[in-house]
């Protein structure tokens, strides 16, 4: 079964598989919605426990916490209303041990951080990747290393589309 623990894991492989053959190229942890709690999880870990720093991290369209993602993607909307929806929906997430705290992990992060957030993603909401950044923004000591960029409504991205944007590589760089 997937577990949170399980694609950290992962990810970190991945990352020495990599490293071992990159020579001196940059690497980055990118993360997309779920992927963004993983992203920083692995960054963390590797930060902490081998006391090496990944390159960058870039989260796009990311949320605080999974327990506030669930709280506030729009499918559960209906559901907010009635009796009994954070014990069986979002203690239900914490009891199977999955917590993805992207707002505990930047505060301790040093690496190079980049949070792009469409206004029009209609399945995390904006103010999750704000929230996100304003919390990176006050725990880092180099402020220039976290970043935030946001795309208007008027192009369309949504959740899954800011890759599609032509000035997303030079806004990476």
């Amino acid at each position: 079964h997937p577990s949170e623990s399980g694609f950290t894991t992962d990810v970190l492989a991945l990352y020495d598989w990599a490293k071992a053959r990159s020579g001196n190229s940059s690497i980055l942890f990118w993360g997309h919605s779920l992927g963004t709690g993983v992203a920083t999880n692995a960054a963390r870990k590797l930060q902490e426990e081998r006391g090496v720093q990944v390159d960058a991290v870039v989260l796009e369209s990311p949320y605080t916490n999974i327990r506030e993602a669930a709280a506030n993607i729009p499918i559960t909307k209906i559901y907010r209303q009635f009796p009994g929806f954070e014990y069986l929906i979002l203690d239900s997430i914490a009891r199977a041990g999955m917590f993805f705290r992207s707002d505990e992990n930047v505060k301790v992060l040093g690496c190079p951080l980049l949070i792009l957030h469409a206004e029009d993603d209609g399945v995390l909401p904006p103010k999750l990747g704000r929230e996100l950044y304003e919390t990176a923004h006050k725990a880092y000591k180099d402020k220039s290393n976290v970043k935030f960029i946001t795309f208007p409504e008027k192009l369309g991205l949504g959740h899954d589309y800011i890759s599609f944007n032509p000035e997303l590589p030079a806004l990476v760089k």
